[in-house]
């Protein structure tokens, strides 16, 4: 997903196709890797509550055990995409998931709340170097007819990854501790990466070189300098904030009277991310074929109704509130990113990292903002900040909608 395009074929190298033995070898990889990936990254999110207790901080603080992996790991994807041009592919994908993985089992064992949050951060920066490369190797090694399936797989890994680890954690910490259940993620992790290194081929279809850098630096200002691409970035900034916020404070107010739910049962809310797997598809389908300019705001819309179902004291109003909310973010994400990649007529790598950049960005600002809004005005005051994140996002999903496309593309 952001990896610089400089890398060169061998054209020697036979593609991996479906039917080759390689390709199930691959396949199962990548499915663990986005996995493991994903777990280390969300599997703090269940327990922010259980953390406002035992180091006795406020929910925006306890917020920051998310929020600071992911702020370290948006400036990472760049650099990890630049620096697997001269270490190779494979090799930074099993040292980053190998590294985060140790970073998380250390995590399990801190006391203090201080060093947990520096290894969540340390966790953030390693794992940058699994997405940052697992698109590009795929793309340079799979046959053409195979790259669908292959990419389906390892995006699929990446969501049940996400939702198991948090409903997982949920469970571990209602029974044992939440200290087990981030050491049982970190296991799952190191034994992902030791798949990953038996597994996976190494690279065939690249050569390691230097990265150059004055090109790189003339095509990300290129892209800033395209209207449409900015406000896409804005898109992903704003819709993936509103996500976070929900998923980071909902438990708070469940855990709350006068639901008072365990923890346990906050967990299941998170098998709610099952519906971004149907929005996806949905929504996407939907766009191919009356256009994404089109779509967009549909989805936005969506969202921003899941915020007002969230606001009555009533479990059910909640649940499909949040389901909404999930809706609309995963059929916008999946619109936004395709959208970029269409949009920008060179570096697409590139623009694609600009673009999960401010993913990230919003997900660890509007992610502790929350808390504040939270500590001060409960629900409600995070109903309001969702209301202005979605709100900004319809708006501009709106603006794009009469943004000329790029003279190398006459329809979006």
């Amino acid at each position: 997903m952001t990896v610089p395009t400089s890398a060169r074929s061998n054209p020697g190298a036979r593609p991996i196709a479906r039917g080759n033995p390689a390709f199930i070898r691959v396949t199962a990889a990548f499915f663990l890797a986005g996995f493991a990936t994903f777990a280390s990254l969300y599997c703090v999110q269940p327990l922010l509550p259980v953390f406002a207790v035992d180091f006795d901080v406020t929910p925006a603080v306890a917020s920051l055990s998310l929020s600071l992996a992911t702020l370290v790991m948006a400036p990472a994807l760049i650099v990890a995409g630049s620096a697997s041009e001269v270490w190779g592919r494979k090799r930074l994908m099993v040292g980053s998931l190998a590294a985060s993985s140790l970073a998380t089992l250390m995590a399990s064992l801190s006391r203090d709340w201080t060093i947990l949050l520096a290894l969540r951060a340390l966790t953030g920066l390693a794992l940058s170097g699994v997405p940052a490369v697992a698109m590009a190797y795929l793309a340079e090694e799979m046959a053409p007819a195979a790259l669908g399936l292959a990419m389906g797989l390892y995006i699929a890994g990446s969501t049940v990854g996400g939702m198991a680890s948090r409903l997982g954690a949920s469970v571990l910490a209602d029974h044992w501790s939440w200290r087990v259940a981030i050491a049982a993620v970190a296991v799952e992790g190191l034994a992902g990466a030791a798949f990953l290194a038996f597994a996976l081929p190494r690279e065939r279809a690249f050569a390691a070189e230097a990265p150059e850098f004055r090109r790189l630096a003339r095509g990300l200002a290129g892209h800033f300098a395209d209207p449409g691409l900015r406000l896409l970035f804005a898109e992903g900034f704003l819709v993936m904030g509103s996500l976070v916020c929900t998923y980071n404070y909902i438990g708070f107010r469940l855990a709350a009277p006068p639901f008072s739910l365990s923890q346990t049962t906050i967990g299941f809310v998170f098998a709610l991310y099952l519906v971004g797997a149907a929005s996806s598809a949905v929504m996407g389908e939907l766009a191919g074929r009356l256009g994404r300019r089109r779509v967009l705001w549909i989805a936005a819309s969506i969202e921003l109704v899941g915020v007002a179902a969230t606001l009555p004291d009533n479990l059910v109003a909640i649940v499909v509130g949040v389901a909404l909310i999930t809706w609309g973010f995963f059929g916008a994400h999946s619109i936004a990113s395709s959208w970029v990649g269409l949009r920008a007529p060179t570096g697409r790598a590139q623009a694609t990292a600009l673009y999960l950049f401010f993913y990230y960005v919003g997900s660890s600002v509007a992610g502790s903002a929350g808390g504040w809004f939270f500590a001060r005005w409960a629900w409600p005051g995070v109903a309001g900040l969702l209301g202005a994140l979605v709100g900004g996002a319809l708006l501009i999903a709106l603006r794009l909608s009469k943004v000329s496309p790029p003279r190398h593309l006459q329809v979006l």
